[in-house]
């Protein structure tokens, strides 16, 4: 959803960053449905992951017994479908609407527009209830105002963070060779050095409040999550999605040149892994390194990969009679 969002803001402001990359952010956007199949067994495991889908712990604590009419079994996964029905249908029409501009031209391209305003005004909504149900509520009391912008953001970064991967990876030649320079390299570096300064300015502005603000729940979230081996993930996820990114983007010759910008995307991404690890993983001492842990995120992420690679093809990567492109190269 994250690619989704990128392509809306394209439509709404245009550049020739987002003709360099929507078809890859489109191609992203088709395998949604891998993720959404991969919930179905978090039906039989809700008691194994929340602590609001336990009986004996909800009669237990007051906190989880006033969220309880909210935070059941059949409510969570109602508005699971409901989240998930809406962001397919979101990513299938705009591919649909991608696909007929290639023929029809400019009458698609203003229904893209027209719907993108929206949608990028449907898409934090739905997000901010989906990752509090799926994400914030894996902690009994823990509550953060800014999570959930924090993971929208985080999902706009890893999106732009693909992109630019696949775009210098293309072999030469492709249609998209006009579009590989330095200008467009540049122009991708300083969008990725923006939403990287963002979601670090998130982050740290929901450390400080939770810690200013002596909050006890809030606070011993984050103890969980510093001490033992945590301490070690969170330095490498400073290291490798904010410190080194931040510091090599500054640089214009970097952001202008098409293996750095990749090297430092492939950071970012590799980051972000470790990152969601440290969300959702249980608190307290990390888990060992077992085949286990690989197992899931691998085989959901590997078929991902697939699906992607898959449909990026199925476009031209270049779209076709959009009045950008002769106007982007004036």
């Amino acid at each position: 959803m994250g690619s989704a969002a990128l392509v809306m803001i394209h439509h709404l402001t245009g550049g020739e960053w987002g003709i360099a990359i929507r078809r890859i952010l489109e191609a992203a956007i088709s395998p949604l449905w891998v993720p959404s199949v991969a919930f179905l067994p978090l039906w039989f495991g809700l008691r194994a992951l929340y602590p609001w889908a336990r009986p004996a712990e909800v009669a237990a604590d007051h906190v989880l017994g006033h969220r309880y009419p909210y935070l059941s079994a059949v409510p969570w996964m109602i508005r699971c479908v409901f989240f998930l029905a809406i962001w397919l249908g979101m990513g299938w029409y705009l591919r649909r609407l991608s696909r007929r501009q290639d023929t029809e031209g400019v009458p698609a391209l203003r229904r893209l527009r027209k719907f993108s305003g929206p949608g990028l005004l449907i898409y934090p909504l739905i997000a901010t209830f989906a990752y509090l149900d799926w994400v914030l509520s894996l902690e009994k009391h823990w509550y953060s105002t800014i999570f959930m912008v924090l993971l929208c953001v985080g999902g706009m970064l890893s999106a732009l963070a693909l992109s630019i991967i696949v775009l210098v990876g293309l072999r030469p030649g492709t249609v998209l060779e006009s579009y590989r320079t330095r200008q467009v390299y540049r122009s991708l570096g300083s969008l990725l050095l923006a939403l990287v300064m963002f979601w670090a300015y998130l982050m740290f502005s929901q450390f400080l409040i939770i810690w200013s603000g002596n909050l006890p729940h809030e606070i011993s979230w984050y103890l969980q999550r510093i001490t033992s081996g945590w301490l070690w993930i969170i330095v490498l996820v400073t290291l490798l999605h904010f410190a080194g990114p931040f510091f090599v983007l500054l640089s214009r010759q970097a952001k202008q040149a098409g293996l750095a910008l990749a090297l430092i995307a492939a950071s970012i991404l590799l980051g972000h892994v470790l990152f969601d690890a440290w969300l959702v993983l249980p608190s307290g001492p990390p888990p060992g390194l077992t085949v286990a842990a690989f197992a899931a995120p691998a085989a959901v992420g590997g078929f991902w990969c697939w699906r992607f690679l898959a449909a990026l093809p199925a476009l031209p990567l270049l779209p076709l009679m959009d009045p950008r492109l002769d106007s982007d190269h004036d």
